[in-house]
């Protein structure tokens, strides 16, 4: 009966004249009828797998347990290091109530026993862990994979295959993991696999975007040539671009477009991933879109857009968090969720369709369902196709398939000696599908009808009327042309460092880095003068140290008596005024720092060697030791207990490995304690230290509180550092 049921409400959908809000309501009745399909196909050792799911989401130590489990116990490769992590995580977390009892038991065992014969104690573990995720991650070997195809084929399902795989480090690395795809796609049972670019070369840069994208398109073109060159049933193998990092997404997208725009490739049909957690994800839905119709109207090959949620939550999080950006996906999952629906009405629109096929990437039995719904009104069934994980909740993919027609699975695989690099993948799958507002997180538990699906149907509804209101812009907007002034305050925040992910921040840096003027000379700077003597010594640069890069002056011995009398007599004479350092001065350094990152990035790639990024970094380190002083002194006098006593003449002398952010460092906490600074460059890196010093007197720092001294390495340097005078 519930099989008349879904084919009546599928064929009402397809006249056509349901309105969204319909679609949606209706999508709510026939998300119920496949759940309660799916619990009559439930299998009893599926049950079981169900249930203990089930009872780990309501068990958080036992949850824990399993993700530390998986992230430590696997990955050491000595059976003794690995057995005492074992032990160490069931003395801290206990043993997992979730378990059924004999499994607990067998835990404790296996604990005791690893003390006598770890090796054999933790293969047997490994062994268990291997079958308890069998169905989540495919053994590679040549005879499991292909049973496992043709079974799949049976049901009328194939299998995109996703080799899983450690990091690639090197180009050797990616050149292996390449001949693995090729492998794949020369096997007459697979036709269809999934890579990212990150897995065909190792060193993508964003900050070299236009050399990475053309490195990229190589290894994509030798992928896409085995796919032609092994058809099955008359059709080239399907290659599938998938889709991680925020970083890869651009870069990801124009591989795609410009390899498929070649002769050579122009009649094959491929795919690639949008994630809807990205609200970038439906301008370039749509960019894709146009370049597909295009290429089609010229006698092209269609394209395949697979729309999933997105499952690197978790990792761009950290990455935005630890350099300060807004995070690159929607803040909330309604909004996810939404963007979802969205991307999913545009690309079923049946003026698209003839060009770009759809892959719906989701087991939320609602969004499925509005899927095959929203396929029927707008008759495009056969081009919108229904994809789910290998192995995660089967009986509800068979419910679907009955409903909807063919599936295709995504299956990660791998060999058995590389089973620890299936870790990374299980952990994510786990903390992907158990978070607490996912739809799998309830769904081993839900009843038609209970508070569970309650919850979930008010979310999706939601999520529905709001498909047409979520925003499509960007949360990453930094642009470095524009000097913020949000940094004019003494309240202490990190300075974010530069988004190169963002074209804007490269075309900026771009223009900048060939533009810095590199003086013939330097000199030194006493007493508010600057000053050129005679003895001199030449710099070069790191990458090119056969020519010189300037020549700076050395400081000779009256020079160095003159500096210590003046930063002696400004130490008194702040002191007699009781004119310690202000607040704002800080903050005005802040800020002249943030204005002069482009010219200091160009500077120490030039004069110390370093990339952009690692340039980059230093600024924002630099910025950072001055708002954290303008908070420190704007708190003093406060009731904090606190008291200013200056030490007198501070000699920094900075190495020449962090240019600029430990010589900023140095002098912006002297002057905030009260001190005269005398800055002793290293002579590696003397211009990257003069402007330092420049920007600091830009921003108002006396000139006879910061001077400007650098001295050879002989009688005279040692003068500066041990003289009475010097306190610090």
């Amino acid at each position: 009966m519930k099989g008349n049921q879904i084919k009546d409400r599928l064929n009402r959908s397809s006249k056509g004249d349901w309105s969204d809000e319909l679609l949606a309501l209706e999508a709510v009745g026939l998300a119920g009828e496949i759940l309660s399909a799916a619990k009559k196909e439930e299998g009893l050792l599926e049950r079981y797998e169900g249930w203990k799911l089930h009872r780990m989401l309501g068990d958080q130590d036992g949850k824990v347990f399993a993700f530390e489990m998986a992230d430590q116990v696997f990955r050491p490769r000595s059976g003794w290091r690995a057995a005492s992590q074992f032990r160490y995580l069931l003395e801290r977390r206990g043993v997992p109530l979730y378990l059924p009892l004999h499994e607990r038991i067998a835990l404790v065992l296996a604990a005791l026993a690893s003390r006598i014969v770890p090796e054999w104690i933790m293969s047997a573990v490994t062994a268990k862990m291997m079958h308890e995720s069998r169905k989540v991650v495919l053994r590679g070997e040549p005879g499991f994979l292909d049973r496992h195809i043709a079974k799949r084929g049976q049901m009328g399902a194939r299998l995109n295959l996703n080799i899983l795989g450690e990091a690639i480090l090197g180009e050797e690395e990616a050149s292996c993991r390449l001949v693995e795809n090729i492998k794949r796609l020369e096997s007459s049972e697979c036709d269809y696999i999934s890579v990212k670019i990150s897995s065909i070369f190792s060193q993508v840069s964003v900050l070299a975007f236009e050399d990475t994208l053309e490195k990229v398109k190589e290894p994509l073109r030798t992928l896409y040539r085995a796919a032609q060159g092994n058809p099955v049933r008359g059709r080239s193998k399907f290659v599938n671009l998938d889709m991680e990092e925020y970083r890869d997404l651009h870069l990801t997208c124009r591989a795609f477009m410009e390899v498929l725009s070649e002769d050579e490739f122009f009649d094959l049909e491929a795919g690639i991933v949008l994630q809807a957690y990205l609200p970038d994800s439906f301008e370039l839905q749509k960019s894709l879109t146009k370049w597909a119709s295009l290429r089609r109207s010229r006698g092209g090959g269609r394209i395949k857009l697979r729309i999933v949620k997105g499952a690197n939550l978790a990792m761009e999080k950290v990455e935005a968090a630890a350099h300060g950006w807004e995070q690159a996906p929607y803040g909330c999952k309604n909004e996810v969720d939404a963007n979802f629906k969205r991307m999913l009405h545009y690309a079923c629109e049946k003026k698209r369709a003839h060009a770009v096929r759809v892959g719906v990437g989701s087991h939320n039995l609602f969004d499925v369902s509005y899927a095959l719904l929203l396929r029927e009104r707008e008759d495009v069934r056969g081009e919108v196709e229904i994809e789910m994980l290998e192995g995660m909740a089967n009986h509800q993919a068979r419910a679907v398939e009955k409903a909807g027609g063919s599936l295709l699975f995504y299956a990660p695989v791998v060999l058995r000696e590389n089973f620890h690099s299936a870790i990374a993948y299980l952990v994510r799958r786990l903390d992907e599908n158990t978070a607490p507002q996912n739809f799998l997180h309830d769904l081993f538990g839900m009843r038609l009808g209970d508070e569970k699906w309650e919850e979930q149907k008010e979310k999706f509804l939601r999520a529905c009327a709001m498909k047409d209101e979520v925003s499509a812009l960007p949360t990453r907007k930094q642009n470095r042309r524009v000097v913020s002034r949000e940094s004019a305050s003494t309240a202490f925040c990190n300075e974010p460092d530069t988004d190169w992910t963002l074209g804007v921040n490269r075309e900026w840096i771009e223009g900048i880095r060939h533009e810095v003027e590199i003086p013939e000379t330097i000199g030194i700077q006493v007493a508010g003068t600057v000053r050129y003597p005679s003895e001199r010594q030449e710099s070069h640069d790191p990458c090119k140290p056969d020519g010189s890069l300037y020549r700076f002056c050395l400081a000779g011995e009256k020079d160095v008596e003159q500096a210590l009398e003046v930063a002696a007599q400004s130490v008194e004479n702040r002191e007699a005024s009781g004119d310690f350092s202000s607040p704002d001065l800080f903050v005005r350094i802040s800020l002249e720092l943030a204005g002069q990152r482009g010219s200091l990035i160009a500077t120490m790639l030039r004069d110390a060697g370093k990339s952009v990024a690692e340039s980059d970094a230093e600024v924002s380190e630099a910025i950072d030791f001055a708002r954290y002083y303008a908070e420190g002194l704007s708190q003093i006098g406060t009731g904090n207990g606190t008291e200013h006593s200056p030490l007198g003449v501070v000699v920094v002398a900075p190495p020449w490995n962090f240019p600029l952010a430990i010589a900023c460092g140095g002098v912006v906490a002297a002057l905030a304690a009260g001190n005269a600074v005398i800055l002793k460059p290293p002579p590696e890196t003397v211009l990257t230290a003069w402007r330092l010093a420049e920007v600091l007197w830009s921003a108002g720092v006396p000139e006879n509180l910061l001077q400007f001294l650098p001295v050879a390495e002989n009688a005279v340097g040692k003068k500066l550092l041990i003289d009475e005078r010097v306190a610090g």
